[in-house]
């Protein structure tokens, strides 16, 4: 086990030991609150560009599994643990965490205050840092100084499927959903498949003309990284499918669907990462705690004022907001009230995190107009 460093774009040093791949790596820092939940979060594509703080203290107590993965491996750039455990302990497990990471080449830092290097993003925002072992402290300042930040990339063209391909439920399909592939879980497609729908995968570059030339029921849009701003040949895309049949935006997809509509987005200083996010669902006062991994928001304030209290007049008619984060109220959820269109800026399939949220997708079949019993 060597020694290791993190060095952020300010210049704050951390230290640890690095336990995984040897090398180095860069990309924005964030931290994720969830308590449990580990490979779900190193797997998930939104994590694109990003090293991954977990505040969570003891990490990899139960190993990992095939059947956790949200995409063919981990997606992170990096990752900072307070404590890696040396064993797994769990029935499920078919591999030690540490092991599994180094396999895929991740740059692992543990032995980290990671607590002090939370605080730190908290206060001064996210930001891009450098990780690695034998290096010192000058060198990786440098390269932390020198990478780009999370505003205005896309990377979504950079993990989207090259080829469409159909996930098919085990009882006889009631209709197809087509789902842009902008880094998507594969929880995500899992919980539309348990209701009864084929899912059609596709490309982000996919056309909305290709799109329904598949005579699909509906449209997902995706969760996904980076900023959602530079994917005019997406929004472009999006508004051609507006009004033709319900669309459904997840994460990404709801910040994409926002700009389709005619709303702006904005980066969040530190952005919502972890299972234990306070929601409120403005139809009915509930609180859900949601998932949620994402450092951009959309803001409807730009647009013209609606009927009703926080809503306002887009492109494409009246969108209200559904749901409103308790942390730090930013939209999380609208609807759009003049065609079939909603957006929800926090993750419905969680993985992890609570179900609170999965009714969501039965509101999305409902919309469609065809209801399937949830299997198993």
């Amino acid at each position: 086990m060597n020694s290791g460093l993190l060095v952020t774009a300010d210049g704050a040093v951390f230290r640890g030991s690095s336990v995984a791949a040897d090398g180095l790596a860069t990309g924005e820092l964030v931290f994720n609150t969830a308590m449990a939940g580990y490979q779900e979060i190193v797997t998930d594509p939104s994590y694109t560009g990003q090293v991954v703080a977990l505040t969570a203290p003891h990490i990899g107590n139960y190993g990992t599994n095939h059947a956790d993965e949200q995409s063919a491996g981990p997606r992170i750039s990096g990752l900072v643990t307070r404590a890696m455990s040396p064993m797994a302990s769990s029935w499920r497990s078919e591999g030690d965490f540490a092991g599994y990471l180094k396999e895929h080449g991740v740059v692992v830092l543990s032995d980290v205050d990671t607590r002090r290097l939370t605080r730190h993003v908290r206060s001064r925002g996210a930001m891009p840092v450098a990780i690695g072992s034998e290096i010192d402290e000058a060198e990786l300042l440098d390269m932390a100084a020198t990478a780009p930040s999370m505003a205005g990339q896309n990377l979504v063209d950079g993990i989207t499927t090259r080829v469409p391909y159909v996930v098919s439920p085990t009882v006889p399909a009631v209709g197809r959903i087509v789902a842009y592939d902008f880094g998507i879980k594969k929880d995500i497609v899992t919980s539309i498949v348990r209701r009864g729908w084929e899912v059609s995968v596709v490309p982000a570059s996919t056309s909305a003309e290709e799109a329904l030339g598949m005579d699909p029921h509906g449209v997902v849009l995706s969760n996904g990284p980076g900023d959602p701003e530079p994917l005019t040949h997406v929004v472009a895309t999006v508004t051609q499918l507006l009004g033709k049949l319900p669309v459904f935006g997840i994460c990404l997809g709801h910040q994409i669907l926002g700009l389709a509509l005619g709303a702006k987005t904005f980066k969040l200083p530190f952005g919502h990462h972890g299972g234990n996010h306070p929601v409120r669902q403005m139809s009915d006062g509930a609180v859900l705690i949601t998932s949620q991994n994402h450092g951009f928001a959309v803001d409807l304030g730009g647009l013209g004022g609606g009927d009703t209290e926080g809503s306002a007049i887009g492109d494409f008619g009246r969108i209200e907001p559904t749901h409103v984060n308790l942390n730090d109220g930013t939209l999380e959820g609208f609807a759009c009230r003049d065609l079939a269109a909603r957006g929800i800026q926090f993750h419905p399939e969680a993985a992890p995190g609570p179900d609170d949220a999965q009714t969501l997708f039965d509101d999305f079949v409902e919309e469609i107009g065809v209801t399937a019993e949830v299997g198993g």
